[in-house]
């Protein structure tokens, strides 16, 4: 029977931990970390069992069947449980680009499908292969690939929309439930479900690894130069008579002369980090991953003190000039946790 048991999870399992693992692979500026993956996929077994709890809860509450109950409720109840973790990533500017969103999104949901059939060995103790073949092949890639497409589009809405609004995770979560809810209706045979599954998914995510490595490389390309440049021209000091330059020195009737120059070195400070993470990136794309710098944590250290000690008017005041955008929030965490 332990045997038994142990090739029906296998079954279930391998295919969603087959598809994370080429993700990553083809992840070729490993913009994720694995410590991430396995975070994340740790996050996913938690989820399972708190959406376990809330759905036997929830069907002894509403006395519905549980036919109709995973059709119609457990959807929106598990989806919303699997993208809280994605959200908070998200918001925290911890993943960089749709690629970012997609692996950890379906690392998500893979940690979710594990447990989950974990926990079905008993109840279908008596189903036979196939049902388990169906439930790797199709539940277990559709909880994955689900939350993935959440995390592709919320990441996309948040780089558009960088005010941050609630509503940006509203498209990609709906969208999660409608096809999770889709999915429990079996319009089609189990069997043809978890084939179109299997089919559409993989296409789906070459597309996002494309687009999404097409927007890397342009914004390394058009960043490297640009901090590059002005990081030059604050060394030789020559940036007083460009724009950046004038706009700083019109500070000084606003703000001390020592805030000034203290937003000068944040200036600095900033886009060295910016470069040395872009340069990461690059190094990473050839197949060389470069050593932890040693004055990084310092740079770091001295760039928190600069923020403070110009203050939350000061930081305001100097956004013009910094990109403080979700990509630029996130190579700096980045760096920051090589």
């Amino acid at each position: 029977m332990a045997t038994h048991n142990l090739v029906r999870i296998l079954i279930s399992v391998l295919p969603v931990a087959v598809f994370l693992l080429a993700l990553v692979f083809l992840d070729s500026y490993k913009l994720v970390r694995l410590r991430t993956v396995l975070l994340t996929l740790a996050f996913g077994f938690v989820v399972a069992f708190a959406c376990t709890f809330v759905n036997n809860s929830l069907i002894e509450l509403l006395g519905l069947e549980r036919t109709n109950y995973a059709r119609y409720i457990a959807p929106p109840v598990e989806e919303i449980f699997k993208a809280s973790y994605i959200i908070f990533l998200i918001r925290a500017k911890r993943v960089g680009f749709m690629v970012d969103a997609a692996i950890c999104g379906f690392a998500m949901g893979a940690g979710f499908a594990v447990v989950e059939n974990v926990l079905l060995l008993s109840s279908l103790s008596e189903a036979g292969i196939l049902t388990w073949i169906v439930r790797g092949f199709g539940t277990a890639v559709m909880h994955s690939g689900a939350t993935a497409l959440f995390g592709i589009v919320s990441k996309n809405l948040s780089d558009r929309y960088v005010s941050g609004k609630h509503w940006i995770f509203l498209p990609g979560l709906l969208m999660a439930i409608v096809i999770h809810s889709a999915y429990n209706h079996f319009f089609i045979s189990p069997e043809l479900s978890a084939v179109s599954i299997v089919v559409g998914l993989p296409l789906i995510m070459l597309a996002v690894f494309q687009q999404s490595e097409r927007a890397l490389q342009k914004w390394l390309g058009v960043g490297f130069d640009t901090d590059s440049e002005l990081l030059r021209m604050i060394t030789t000091g020559n940036i007083t008579g460009t724009p950046v330059g004038r706009y700083l020195m019109s500070l000084k009737d606003k703000f001390p002369g020592e805030v000034v120059a203290d937003m000068l070195c944040l200036l600095h400070i900033h886009l060295e980090l910016s470069i040395r993470a872009k340069g990461l990136l690059l190094m990473r794309e050839t197949g060389f991953e470069m050593p932890m710098d040693p004055e990084i944590p310092e740079k770091f250290k001295e760039l928190r003190y600069l923020e403070k000690s110009i203050g939350k008017t000061g930081r305001l005041t100097i956004l013009p000039i910094l990109r403080w955008s979700s990509r630029d929030l996130w190579q700096l965490y980045m760096l920051g946790k090589k």
